[in-house]
């Protein structure tokens, strides 16, 4: 099975490596959406895979680092793309969260990218 947790966070960014004259070359915010899934079989006992909270706090420290930031001031995050915002929260979680499957990023209604690992 399968549950996740979805945080909301804002947040300015560019991307350096678009072509000249694209409107993500130019500072520019999202109010971004990250969804962190994880999955496992359903403890018999308690009847959740994990409890919510323990997720929220999993995430706490990365939603510090990046809520109201400059992304591209973040070590990892230079070109911060849908994409590698999704690998860099994936690599500070999965060490201490094994069950986590997937890592969703969305800056838009409309726009994201779901994150398996590698």
């Amino acid at each position: 099975m399968e549950i996740y947790k979805e945080f909301t966070f804002e947040a300015a960014h560019l991307l350096p490596n678009v072509p000249d004259g694209h409107k993500c070359g130019r500072l520019h915010g999202h109010s971004f959406m990250a969804r962190i899934y994880v999955s496992g079989d359903v403890d018999p006992r308690t009847g959740w895979i994990i409890d919510f909270s323990e997720l929220k706090a999993h995430f706490a420290p990365i939603y510090q680092q990046l809520d109201h930031y400059y992304l591209n001031d973040i070590e990892g995050l230079e070109n911060p793309t849908s994409e590698n915002l999704a690998r860099w929260i994936w690599n500070r979680l999965k060490a201490d969260l094994p069950i986590l499957s997937k890592v969703e990023i969305r800056e838009t209604c409309t726009s994201g990218c779901i994150y398996q690992g590698d």
